[in-house]
């Protein structure tokens, strides 16, 4: 019983941790900024979900590092967003053990169509969706922190849309 509450505490901390880097990300506007400090952000949450013993959670996680690495790299690559999607299908597939994996499996195909296929507030857009699966694949996994990090990315990633489409507003406005 020891193990499990040191377990549940770290995970509730390390979740903190990726709150922290996912605000600082989806608050801004620049995308490169954005997919940095997402990085940081998902090998967080992919601990966060292994120490919850969430397997797909933690593996589709582990998996965003690989792709918000390729679609810097290579955006609107088709390929291999083809090949990221598999990947993603394939993790769940290994590691499935029942519904309540769903929502991780939503955010993960989900956001990976919108990294590479998406950006400025379309991408946001996809994001948000994502995020409210990752809201209740955290509230399923029982991390306190998690669900309340989700919650706060799909808010502030809307003013962050919004802020957007006031500064394109403010551009056609001024010229």
């Amino acid at each position: 019983m020891e193990e499990l509450g040191l377990r549940w505490l770290l995970g509730q901390g390390v979740s903190l941790v990726a709150l922290a880097l996912c605000l600082v990300a989806f608050a801004s506007k620049r995308d490169d900024r954005l997919f940095v400090l997402l990085l940081f952000a998902n090998v967080a949450f992919a601990a966060q979900f292994a120490l919850f013993e969430s397997w797909v959670a933690a593996g589709i996680s582990a998996l965003i590092v690989l792709r918000i690495a390729l679609v810097r790299r290579f955006p609107r690559h088709r390929l291999l967003m083809l090949v990221m999607l598999a990947a993603t299908l394939a993790v769940a597939a290994l590691t499935w053990s029942g519904p309540r994996d769903i929502p991780a499996l939503a955010a993960g195909l989900l956001g990976t169509w919108g990294m590479f296929m998406l950006s400025g507030i379309a991408m946001r857009a996809a994001l948000a969706v994502a995020a409210l699966c990752w809201v209740i694949s955290n509230l399923l996994a029982g991390s306190i922190g998690g669900t309340i990090a989700e919650s706060l990315i799909f808010l502030t990633n809307v003013i962050t849309m919004l802020r957007l489409r006031r500064d394109a507003r403010l551009r056609y406005i001024h010229g």
